[in-house]
């Protein structure tokens, strides 16, 4: 260790033993309207956010302009021929606030073929990065050297009124949109396929192609990849990537630069890399165990085991929901309607009944139940995309249609430039000691 890093090190272990040790002490103080451990933990609860495009309730789940997944699953449109919607109609829902015909759906779908085209200096900076790069980073310096085919960039940079930023903003969001399966399919191909790459069908629906483009051209997975890119599509305002790319449309940055900041986000260990690591401890707890379906009982003591090492298990817990994640369910459902006998999914499945009597045992977890990336790498897997480190990719390639829908009618309704206050501790402390202090009674007369 460096001196100057060894001295910050030293200097800084009584700041963050008294910041600690303060929080602990007035976790329920009020300052405002908040207390001090909504202002030291993330601001869980505090709204400050509008998000028209849907809303996560603690104890119902995500709802898509006022829609469930099992409703949406029940009432969008599908492929002929299928049986999961197609995502082009969540896109219009979140977009309209309408459900969508069968026609609403084709035209988004046929809008989007006809702006596929990626321009060929992005495959050139996909090109550059060496094969260890991992693919969320391709798939953000992809999004980022789009930007130079921005709409409202070259209107901002011309002079447009601020009542009409909506309008380039509008074609940025349907040109990313409609280029995003193709860019992140060339990833895929180039990392785990040789460099093979293979051209887009424009007759496909949206989510069909991005399948095809991958390799996988069943029907099976064009199901699957329906329903993926589905109920991934967003989870209101407040979560990192949504967040993040909100935060930076504030500042009037273009769709491109606003999406490449929540996929950034999108990439943390404890946003969208979660599913990752949930097939990276299932696959350690295989070896570990030396048995591809362990019992209920070895599952319980290896949960055990990677809490008492100060792990979390990944896959379980919210910071919102308060019961199963719905998009667990549908893919839960997914499974036992589409698929048989998997030793992954069952795996899967056994844990979801012994994690949540273990977490719910201990009082300070809220949420024991799991969120969506406990099931979704299963799926994949089973249909033979078993490269778990780009699983992040296809969830961002979702993400895009709620984050995107919502950067629209931030520019339509003319939302401001996010700037939240914030406070030192020293001066926390201070608010807490005032806010704390009884009155001082008058003296009679």
């Amino acid at each position: 260790m460096d001196k100057l890093k060894e001295r910050f090190y030293q200097n800084a272990q009584a700041m963050v033993a008294d910041i600690k040790a303060f929080q602990k002490e007035n976790a329920d103080k009020k300052v405002g309207e908040y207390n001090v451990s909504q202002i030291y933990g993330g601001m869980h609860g505090i709204i400050g956010l509008i998000t028209e495009t849907s809303k996560l309730d603690p104890e119902e789940g995500i709802r898509f302009r006022g829609y469930t997944i099992p409703e949406l699953r029940e009432k969008l449109p599908r492929a002929q021929g299928g049986f999961e919607p197609l995502p082009e109609g969540i896109f219009y829902l979140m977009l309209m606030n309408d459900l969508p015909t069968f026609d609403d759906v084709m035209e988004v779908s046929n809008n989007w073929a006809r702006r596929a085209i990626v321009p060929k200096h992005v495959f050139t900076v996909i090109d550059a990065m060496p094969l260890h790069t991992h693919p969320m980073t391709l798939f953000s310096m992809a999004i980022e050297a789009m930007q130079t085919e921005s709409e409202f960039t070259k209107a901002y940079r011309n002079g447009i009124a601020k009542k009409d930023y909506w309008d380039p903003t509008y074609e940025d969001v349907m040109n990313l949109i409609a280029r995003l399966p193709r860019v992140a399919a060339y990833i895929y191909r180039r990392l785990y396929r040789e460099d093979k790459h293979i051209e887009p069908d424009p007759k496909l629906d949206w989510a069909a192609n991005y399948a095809h483009m991958l390799g996988y051209d069943t029907l099976e997975v064009k199901r699957l990849m329906r329903l993926y890119l589905t109920i991934h599509a967003d989870h209101e305002g407040g979560n990192v990537s949504a967040h993040s790319a909100h935060l930076v449309g504030s500042a009037l940055s273009d769709a491109y630069l606003s999406y490449a900041a929540g996929m950034n986000g999108l990439a943390g260990p404890l946003h969208g890399l979660a599913n990752q690591e949930v097939i990276l401890w299932i696959k350690h707890m295989q070896k570990d165990l030396d048995c591809e379906s362990p019992t209920n009982e070895q599952i319980s003591q290896y949960v055990k085991k990677t809490m008492a090492e100060g792990k979390v298990i990944p896959g379980y817990g919210h910071a919102v929901l308060r019961k199963t994640d719905p998009r667990f369910t549908a893919q839960m459902d997914f499974a036992k309607k589409y698929i048989g006998f998997d030793p992954v999914i069952d795996l899967v499945h056994r844990i979801y009944e012994v994690v949540p009597p273990i977490l719910g045992s201990i009082g300070k977890i809220k949420n024991p139940w799991p969120n969506v990336d406990a099931h979704s790498g299963a799926l994949l897997m089973h249909y033979g995309i078993n490269e778990y480190d780009y699983y992040t990719v296809m969830f961002g390639v979702s993400r895009a249609l709620g984050v995107l829908a919502q950067l629209i009618w931030s520019r339509l309704v003319g939302l401001p430039i996010e700037r939240p206050g914030s406070i030192t501790t020293d001066l926390l402390k201070k608010k807490v000691a005032t806010s704390t202090q009884k009155p001082v009674e008058k003296a009679a007369t």
